[in-house]
């Protein structure tokens, strides 16, 4: 067959549809981990690859077995993915190890212009821990520095922050997003979503500034996946070119929204899933 005129240009120099990665722990329910960051790419317009860090027998109730991955197989499969594919931005969720911290960090060490959203995934929305106690330090040393924006919950910054105090109030927010900036990241989103109130107040502190982010909060049980959902949401409107605080905001939206429609699903028996597809699923 003769090809004419057609053209076929090299992949390098299309710059196609955004596209971002995750690299996190796989869960089997589908509520939370890789599921819900390549649900939440998809439901925002971005491309999905990602790398996984352990699997997880996990479901609305409980996380039941972790079987870690190999920090050197973590490092193939990310290294595999940028080898071929653009990536625009990358969230990193659970991490498991001290190994697997590392790794990721000596190949985003080679590619620092991809912005990195951290969220320091630790324990379950079940209360399981997903993170072991020592590779706390391998975190904040190897990945806040490499990190755009870290999206620590309170119980999450008590540990990092190593006294085991949650912040009570959004003065001892200010306080703990400062300290947690100290340690090297651009900028922290910090949620406020264990405070007890009648609303959720995440801040986002960037160049010495702070945002507020405010949103009423909803009577739920089916909340599992939230942190994971808000990190993948900002990693995608980061792909798509908007600033980390236009980011913040937009993702704010989307995953309030899933809030609300999550009780539609009526996934498991225990702590269900947010509707990530809430814009593009019928209303039931």
């Amino acid at each position: 067959m003769n090809p004419g005129n057609t053209t076929i240009s090299h992949p390098a120099t299309v710059r196609g549809v955004p596209a971002a990665m995750t690299i996190a722990g796989s869960d089997s329910g589908g509520g939370a981990g890789v599921q819900a960051d390549l649900k939440a790419f998809s439901a925002l317009g971005v491309y999905g690859a990602s790398t996984i860090t352990a699997l997880t027998a996990q479901n609305t109730r409980a996380v039941n077995a972790i079987h870690e991955v190999p920090a050197e197989f973590v490092r193939q499969q990310m290294e595999t993915v940028l080898s071929d594919i653009r990536i625009d931005a990358i969230k990193i969720g659970m991490l498991a190890n001290v190994d697997i911290i590392r790794t990721i960090s000596e190949v985003l060490e080679q590619h620092p212009a991809i912005p990195v959203v951290l969220d320091p995934v630790m324990v379950a929305k079940s209360g399981d821990s997903l993170l072991h106690t020592e590779a706390i330090d391998a975190l904040r040393h190897y990945l806040f520095p490499r990190a755009t924006l870290i999206t620590p919950n309170l119980p999450e910054a008590a540990l990092l922050l190593g006294n085991g105090k949650e912040a009570g109030d959004l003065a001892d927010m200010e306080a703990q997003a400062a300290r947690l900036a100290e340690m090297g990241s651009a900028c922290v989103l910090l949620k406020g979503g264990h405070l007890n109130s009648t609303d959720c107040t995440d801040l986002l502190l960037q160049n010495g500034q702070l945002q507020r982010f405010t949103q009423p909060r909803i009577q739920t049980g089916n909340t599992h996946g939230t942190g994971c959902t808000l990190s993948s949401a900002i990693a995608a409107e980061l792909a798509r070119g908007a600033s980390v605080s236009d980011a913040v905001q937009a993702a704010e939206i989307y995953v309030h929204a899933a809030i609300i429609r999550a009780d539609e699903l009526q996934i498991g028996s225990g702590h269900g899933p947010v509707h990530h597809f809430h814009a593009l699923w019928p209303q039931t």
